[in-house]
């Protein structure tokens, strides 16, 4: 591709509002551009990029032997409310309606579209198992785009889904996916990790986010320091022995807390240990009350209430609803004396606190010397906190690290639970019809572009890897009017160009100019044509070398092989 008609307008200084050095550099390097809040074009050079990860996610795909097709963007709402999605799924779904008021949704994901479509074409085990996978746009309406196309409204996605007779099957399926999205992603050149994560509104129970590394990452995902176990901190089990200290108990008090409602406020006033107070918080879990307490130094973790009740919706209590189930008290709230109407549930480390500290449902007013056993009694206890590091890993083998991470890719055992709402079901081998037992499995093809930006630059700009790199190779004459450099540039360009991806920058620009830009743009392999072009010498430099070599062109064929690996 000639530069000089090739759509790439670079960027001397990235945009104020792009926060993050792949936003800022997609814009700069012209790979993007913003239509509207979380909604970009992708240029000739962004498209290429995308396209190359693309390849890979099909390679990888049909070596598992899945079959790609193509499912309409657009879903009819019936489906959805067969799955019972339509009104869970939540105000990230973009709904509209056509002409004669029908409701549809733009797709976010495709499980009910693929379900009905394999429901109503197979109906024998003979037919089973099946991988279908698509590469598609999405469409989700988020509160807050942000950090340009890593979190959007519209985006490529790749989005497969299993068909097994049985669990055993899906085991086997989900096992194929997990190590196809590994190759995907050590292919892209990524330092990822898969790590077990909640299903959410997706359903089902097994599941593993495959996370990339990276200090912006709306994700963390704690790791043991010593061990393969990695999780997302909204599904890590705690796993710790708590001690209950010997001292006497003391005498069940009120103290008076005037303005105090904060576990440091009340820890500072009362000159009490964080890990002595209870912590105690209303929400509203299927539009029930539940109260759930936790230490004072601990975290509330509604995702594990949501599965501990085995919910559908879990929200934190208004203030409003703390006035409605429990009283006037918002800040004071406690488990003593609490209506019988309100479920209480408690972290295990609760039940441990000798002589604690929790709200007496009374303004600026505590209980002193709570002991659990002895002042409130009808709690259940489980693991409700969010884990946190130096705790023991799960598996007992070290301590619990953090590090950020971007979720690109993400895989669920679903078992039946698209299958047996829309009636997805097959006949087996003895005439008896059963649901199939599904799995869905979703890569976020533009999402992995920018992940890739994020772990691959340096101050100059983008350092591509190059098996996804738009262009393997920048030919840049230093000077087009200069008839040798020009002549060995164009010959250059029509023999590399039989083999390699090659970007020939045959504009009339200055040659700091066009370094820049090729630094910029990130290529693997820059080779430039100057002042001993008529010796058929020219200056080859390596994107993630500092050293330049000069080489005669006819020794560039070895050099381009061993470094490119194609």
């Amino acid at each position: 591709m000639k530069q000089s008609t090739f759509l790439s307008p670079t960027l001397r200084e990235a945009p104020s509002d792009a926060e993050v050095k792949s936003h800022q550099l997609m814009l700069r390097a012209g790979l993007i551009r913003q239509s509207s809040a979380g909604v970009y074009s992708f240029l000739p050079l962004g498209l290429k990029a995308l396209k190359k990860v693309e390849n890979i996610i099909r390679e990888e795909m049909d070596k598992s032997g899945a079959q790609e097709m193509l499912m309409p963007a657009i879903q009819n709402a019936e489906l959805w409310q067969q799955s019972g999605r339509w009104d869970m799924y939540g105000p990230e779904l973009m709904r509209v309606k056509d002409r004669h008021q029908r409701e549809f949704a733009l797709g976010p994901t495709h499980e009910e579209v693929i379900t009905a479509l394999v429901r109503d074409d197979i109906n024998s085990y003979k037919r089973l198992p099946m991988t279908l996978y698509q590469i598609q746009t999405k469409f989700r309406d988020e509160r807050r785009p942000r950090f340009g196309i890593l979190r959007s409204r519209e985006f490529l996605m790749k989005d497969a889904y299993s068909f097994d007779t049985d669990f055993d099957g899906l085991d086997v399926s989900y096992q194929k996916m997990y190590d196809a999205y590994s190759n995907v992603f050590t292919r892209c050149g990524l330092d990822f990790r898969a790590v077990v994560a909640d299903s959410g509104a997706m359903g089902g129970k097994d599941t593993h986010e495959f996370m990339v590394l990276s200090d912006i990452g709306e994700d963390t995902i704690a790791y043991s320091d010593e061990s393969s176990f990695a999780a997302n901190i909204e599904i890590a089990p705690v796993h710790v022995n708590y001690e209950k200290s010997n001292e006497s108990l003391e005498e069940l008090v009120t103290k008076d807390t005037p303005g105090k409602k904060s576990i440091e406020d009340v820890s500072t006033f009362l000159g009490a240990d964080k890990e002595n107070l209870i912590k105690s918080m209303l929400f509203m879990v299927d539009d029930e009350p539940v109260l759930v307490l936790v230490r004072g130094d601990h975290e509330v973790n509604d995702i594990k209430v949501k599965h501990v009740l085995d919910a559908t919706k879990v929200d934190l209590g208004t203030d409003g609803d703390v006035k409605e189930h429990i009283g006037d008290v918002v800040g004071f709230v406690g488990p003593i004396g609490i209506s019988d109407k309100v479920k209480i549930i408690a972290d295990r480390a609760v039940e441990y606190i000798v002589n604690g500290v929790c709200g007496a449902n009374e303004v600026d007013k505590h209980y002193c010397n709570v002991n659990p056993e002895r002042d409130f009694s009808d709690v259940n206890y489980d693991d409700l906190r969010f884990i946190q590091e130096g705790d023991p890993s799960p598996d007992g083998k070290g301590m619990i690290q953090f590090k950020e991470g971007i979720e690109v890719g993400h895989v669920f055992k679903l078992g039946t639970r698209y299958s047996e709402s829309m009636k997805g079901t097959f006949l087996d081998e003895n005439g008896k019809s059963r649901p199939m037992v599904m799995g869905s499995y979703g890569i976020g093809v533009s999402r992995t572009v920018a992940a890739i930006i994020e772990q691959h630059h340096d101050e100059h700009g983008i350092v591509w890897p190059h098996s996804v790199a738009p262009f393997h190779i920048h030919l840049i004459p230093v000077n087009m009017k200069q008839e040798q450099q020009k002549n060995l540039a164009e010959k250059l360009y029509g023999e590399l160009n039989k083999t390699y991806d090659v970007l020939f920058d045959d504009r009339p620009e200055r040659p700091g100019v066009k370094f820049k830009d090729a630094d910029l743009m990130g290529m693997p392999i820059r080779i430039t044509v100057g002042k001993r072009a008529d010796e058929g010498i020219v200056e080859v430099k390596l994107r993630t070398e500092e050293e330049k070599m000069e080489l005669h062109v006819d020794e560039l064929g070895d050099l381009l092989k061993s470094r490119l690996n194609l």
